[in-house]
């Protein structure tokens, strides 16, 4: 089949070249655009995630041979949940290439992190199916580059990080206030503060309420961090 621009760009991106181009098509087909002869993505997002699983898990084994099962549970867990999915297809901008209904394009559903999220975990599992499991271990590895090797700082999300840093010094859990809001209604941006009864605060810009938390939370953490270093 002759590949689109945005398909071949793409490639390009991901460093790997499909002989069957049909399944990165269908890797980057969100259901709203599915129908008669067009598969979405939804069961390559199944076995994407799957053959993540398994890579990550012996990527983190061979990483730290040491390590216990109850150190590596959060771990992977940081390496393989929809955030962390989304961050790479951000990095490679699979979002350029999501074939989407008119509805999801005009909500912004190129930025949104569950469609980014899903479509990096497709995109894995049509690797897998064109060019076998070594080729969609290589992918993966490179794609999450350091991640892995830096996985601890990341393996409890920074709201939880917060609350366990608040409970330790005998403080209430701190609260997440929405602070602004821009952008036009289909594609809003909000702005949420981080707040600790200490008074200390922070606050981040993003996509949707829960993806700013996370960061207003990390932002304070690094606060916090500086201030007792």
């Amino acid at each position: 089949m002759k590949v689109s621009a945005d398909l071949e760009a793409l490639q390009e991106r991901l460093g790997y070249r499909f002989k069957t181009p049909t399944l990165l098509r269908q890797a980057v087909t969100h259901g709203s655009m599915s129908g008669p002869g067009r598969e979405d993505n939804q069961r390559l997002e199944f076995l994407g995630d799957r053959v993540l699983g398994l890579v990550m898990a012996q990527a983190l084994l061979e990483h730290d041979t040491g390590a216990t099962e109850g150190q590596l549970a959060p771990r992977f867990n940081a390496l393989v949940r929809k955030e962390t999915c989304a961050d790479v297809a951000r990095e490679v901008d699979i979002g350029a290439a999501l074939k989407l209904g008119r509805s999801e394009q005009k909500t912004g559903g190129r930025r949104k992190m569950a469609l980014l999220g899903d479509a990096m975990e497709a995109v894995i599992a049509a690797v897998y199916l064109d060019g076998g499991f070594d080729e969609a271990q290589t992918l993966i590895l490179r794609l999450w580059g350091d991640r892995v090797a830096n996985v601890e700082d990341d393996a409890k999300d920074a709201k939880t990080a917060l609350q366990e840093w608040a409970q330790a010094r005998g403080l209430q859990p701190p609260s997440y206030v929405e602070i602004g809001r821009s952008g036009p209604d289909h594609a809003p941006m909000f702005t949420m503060e981080a707040r600790l009864p200490t008074g200390d605060t922070a606050e981040a810009t993003a996509g949707n309420k829960r993806q700013a938390e996370q960061e207003a939370a990390k932002a304070l953490l690094s606060r916090l961090s500086q201030a007792n270093a």
